[in-house]
């Protein structure tokens, strides 16, 4: 009878598991998505009004996410409105214009490959701000993944990086994922704060802070055309809500460490469309690329938690949000 227990609770954690890491592949390859169809949307839209339109029509649908099913303590919310409203300002404004801008200059692929570097950036930053302990195969990872990313930068000519003419794009690109960098160091002090709330909270911040400036930049909808509506109906509906709702019903299921390793997958699942829409892959793209994701599994050192953490708290973790 006990085998027969055991027997049919291990299944029913295995399908559990499997429908996480499924979730955990959808929620990256819709983020992906957002690099590719922005591309698209930044031809025919601001910066400002891409960000401005993108969380405007996502808190349509996160605010009630947040209300029926994290039933979040609005004092508690409001207790924290300082440290939300800086998450506004970097994570939802800042990071977003930041990204969008750089698909003006570079590539897709380009700046889905330089962003691979964000994961190891954190961990750096988590150490001279939180300092949290880090060991040296995690600093290896970290300077394997900026090795990768100056390969991209260069295009393959390291020795000359001193006297290259760096894309715009790309180091707009940069820019981005270290306002993102500082963004989760901050978010890491709201674990009190369910994480869709968090970001819905967030958004709203941001929305007002940018209706003004967006009302005085003024938009000309006669020059919207139909792929750039589609462009952002999908930034909209996939990589703003479905992807983060996704993605924190993986890591409850299997936790953070396991399912930080997955955003790797965003530099590649761009880099397959992109190829697919007619976009040629480059070699040091690939080769950088792949520098940078394989010092980012050095520097999260999920190998090394796994050992060292019991059972329990590898399959659930702590609960963030991306």
């Amino acid at each position: 009878m006990i085998g027969i227990i055991y027997k049919e609770t291990g299944e029913r954690e295995q399908v559990s598991k499997s429908k996480a890491f499924l979730l955990l592949v959808l929620a990256n390859l819709f983020w992906a998505g957002n690099y590719v169809f922005g591309k698209y949307v930044i031809a025919q839209m601001t910066p400002l009004w891409m960000t401005f339109s993108r969380w405007l029509l996502a808190l349509i649908v996160l605010l009630p996410i947040a209300c029926l099913i994290e039933k979040p303590d609005w004092k508690q919310v409001g207790r924290a409105w300082l440290p939300l409203l800086g998450m506004a300002l970097l994570g939802v404004i800042g990071y977003n214009i930041l990204l969008y801008s750089s698909l003006f200059y570079t590539s897709s692929t380009n700046a889905a490959l330089v962003n691979s570097l964000n994961p190891a950036l954190i961990v750096l930053f988590s150490v001279l701000l939180l300092r949290e302990k880090i060991k040296a195969v995690q600093v290896g990872g970290f300077v394997l993944s900026l090795f990768g990313v100056i390969v991209i930068l260069t295009q393959g000519h390291v020795l000359q990086i001193f006297h290259t003419e760096f894309n715009k794009g790309d180091l707009l690109m940069l820019a981005a994922i270290l306002v993102w960098t500082f963004y989760s160091i901050l978010g890491r002090r709201l674990s009190s704060i369910p994480p869709v709330t968090a970001t819905a909270v967030s958004a709203v911040f941001a929305v007002i802070l940018m209706l003004p400036v967006a009302l005085y930049q003024g938009i000309d909808l006669a020059k919207i055309g139909p792929l750039a509506v589609i462009g952002m109906l999908y930034i909209v509906l996939f990589p703003s809500i479905g992807s983060f709702v996704f993605w924190n019903m993986a890591v409850r299921e299997v936790g953070p460490s396991r399912s930080g390793i997955f955003l790797n997958l965003i530099a590649v699942f761009t880099a397959l469309i992109s190829v697919i829409l007619g976009e040629k892959l480059t070699a040091p793209q690939s080769i950088g690329g792949l520098l940078v994701i394989a010092g980012v599994c050095l520097t999260s050192g999920i190998t090394d938690r796994k050992k060292s953490l019991p059972i329990d708290e590898q399959l659930q973790g702590k609960q963030s949000g991306v």
